[in-house]
């Protein structure tokens, strides 16, 4: 059995993995769901929220394991997982993207997000005056990115996203190589109804790099809150 460690992308926290995490565990495998830095279970000040931060935060977690873990990544923590495989590719086993950013050396999420023509979400956002933290409203969240989830849950997870993400996370350049992150096998879970990393964005991502299985899923950006279970099967 493996011991997956699951870590959540911008405004969420660990809470989004809750029936996935089940899933995995009634399969009777461990599970470590982790809230980063600035989410509703690790709340931090804005400039305490950085990608180091949360590279630091998911590698201490890991560290404190005496075996090799499964690392998955939702969304923005595609780039927080690649770093940490670059840190530490001997912990990792299998690196899982689900819907996730899988950049290239030197690429940010901010610059994916941009070059993005189907991507919906950051053009919705609203900035701080110093770009230190962005917004997004409860229509833009509905509409984009919980567009195929179910009400109750939506309504359950709006009160758990966090106010303002901070912006450094995004602006944070990617920095792995060949030899250490390429070295670690990689599965991407591939959302054909994303409006936030559209399918056209997750191709250009999983051609990147060599990726030795591609799962796709009939879902929006949240296959943990619209299709938990059938996420947790592909994950295995």
């Amino acid at each position: 059995m493996s011991h997956y460690v699951l870590v959540h992308g911008a405004w969420e926290g660990s809470w989004t993995w809750e029936n996935t995490s089940s899933e995995l565990e009634r399969q009777g495998h461990a599970v470590t769901a982790i809230d980063l830095p600035g989410s509703h279970g690790n709340k931090q000040a804005i400039p305490q929220v950085t990608m180091a931060s949360y590279v630091k935060t998911v590698a201490e977690a890991i560290e404190r394991l005496d075996h090799k873990v499964v690392l998955a990544g939702h969304s923005l923590a595609g780039a927080v997982i690649s770093r940490v495989a670059e840190l530490m590719p001997e912990k990792i086993e299998r690196l899982i993207y689900v819907a996730a950013f899988l950049l290239k050396n030197g690429d940010s999420v901010l610059e994916a997000m941009q070059r993005d023509p189907g991507g919906e979400f950051l053009p919705e956002l609203t900035f701080s005056e110093d770009q230190s933290y962005a917004m997004a409203s409860e229509r833009t969240l509905r509409d984009i990115a919980f567009h195929d989830v179910e009400d109750k849950d939506i309504r359950r997870s709006l009160p758990l996203m966090a106010e303002k993400q901070a912006t450094e996370p995004f602006m944070a350049k990617v920095v792995v190589s060949d030899g250490r992150f390429g070295s670690v096998p990689k599965t991407y879970i591939r959302t054909t109804i994303d409006k936030i990393t559209s399918p056209a964005l997750q191709d250009e991502m999983i051609a990147n790099w060599e990726v030795e299985s591609v799962h796709v899923l009939p879902s929006g950006h949240f296959p943990t809150l619209s299709m938990p279970e059938r996420l947790a099967e592909l994950m295995l």
